[in-house]
């Protein structure tokens, strides 16, 4: 698909929704959950299949993320610079859970089997000035891989061409989400 279906293409996402933030001292964790209408072996596959996260992921892997101990040299797409990490896959449980560093970032995915579909949770420590950022983003990126699973494919939509489906938007939303949400934490004396 090329920039140019991605520009015309019907997609908007829904509202925010499904995420939250934790903190532990000065590192904060977004935790994102999305149902999704695919069987956790199909998610599985578009989580850790190099082809398939170049059509939906922020980022493209040179090699699987379904194995453990393999490292991977992963480049961030969309991102003002060019962005190379390399990330050591630290567990790989079919269809269940999948662990690996994306640079400074530990992500942390799990699958369970729902309603004929899939709960996929993401957790992965951020910056706090990049925790709404982030959220949209992945929100887009879910929209993105389930379109994808489905067979109706939009493209990748990282970096400048989020812009075209409403991250400002969810940006916005999650940022007033999450601030509710740390204001409920810090007057109840929760920091954690």
């Amino acid at each position: 698909m090329t920039n140019r279906d991605i520009e015309t293409s019907p997609y908007q996402p829904g509202p925010a929704g499904g995420a939250w933030v934790r903190q532990d001292g000065e590192r904060w964790t977004l935790v994102l959950v999305r149902d999704l209408r695919h069987s956790p072996e199909k998610v599985w596959q578009a989580l850790t299949d190099p082809a398939q996260l170049r059509e939906w992921a922020p980022f493209d892997a040179d090699g699987s993320l379904g194995v453990v101990g393999n490292t991977v040299r992963m480049t961030t797409v969309g991102a003002p610079q060019l962005h190379i990490t390399e990330a050591t896959v630290r567990r790989a449980d079919p269809a269940r859970a999948l662990e690996y560093n994306w640079g400074d970032h530990d992500m942390r995915w799990e699958l369970e089997a729902s309603g004929g579909g899939t709960r996929l949770t993401l957790w992965t420590n951020i910056g706090r000035r990049f925790i709404s950022m982030g959220a949209a983003g992945w929100h887009i990126c879910f929209d993105v891989m389930d379109r994808l699973l489905g067979g109706t494919p939009i493209g990748r939509a990282v970096g400048q061409d989020a812009m075209k489906f409403g991250w400002k938007r969810l940006n916005a939303e999650y940022a007033e989400q999450f601030d509710m949400q740390m204001s409920n934490r810090a007057s109840q004396g929760d920091q954690g």
